[in-house]
């Protein structure tokens, strides 16, 4: 069974803002992830960047008229450089290795099911990430959020 993902990964907190899964590794499957993530952002997200690789659907015309009307800078990597994408392999690999390989799934439906929950309660709420001082992603956000709204 072949199932692809697309993210869209908030890296000041790691969370995982966005996601989707499909059969077809196209616009459809990048525009689903970012339009999961401006609604959980809620709405218009001025200020915020999208930044891809170089072979990334994101350039297509519907994903980059999506973040224009949504207040989305867009940015892509240079050609070879691997330390832009980093945190969203990092986030792969952790799905890979976690969940996905130590288990079968009968069908797509149970796979898919069994990746939001992943992403949903383990990843985002119940994994320490060294990168964030061995906090999840969702106590660094409420971390930054209380700062921020102390300043």
């Amino acid at each position: 069974m072949h199932l692809l993902a697309a993210s869209v990964l908030d890296i000041a907190s790691r969370r995982i803002v966005g996601f989707a899964l499909g059969e077809h590794h196209d616009a459809q499957l990048a525009y689903g992830a970012l339009a999961m993530a401006v609604t959980v952002r809620g709405g218009r997200v001025p200020g915020v960047i999208l930044h891809t690789d170089q072979g990334s659907e994101v350039h297509l015309w519907r994903v980059r008229r999506f973040c224009s009307a949504h207040g989305i800078t867009t940015s892509v990597g240079r050609t070879g450089v691997c330390w832009d994408n980093a945190a969203a392999e990092s986030f792969f690999g952790a799905l890979k290795n976690e969940m996905y390989h130590r288990q079968s799934f009968p069908d797509r439906a149970r796979a898919r099911f069994a990746i939001a929950d992943y992403i949903k309660v383990f990843y985002n709420r119940r994994r320490l990430h060294s990168t964030l001082g061995y906090r999840t992603p969702l106590e660094a956000l409420t971390q930054f959020k209380t700062a921020a709204t102390a300043a």
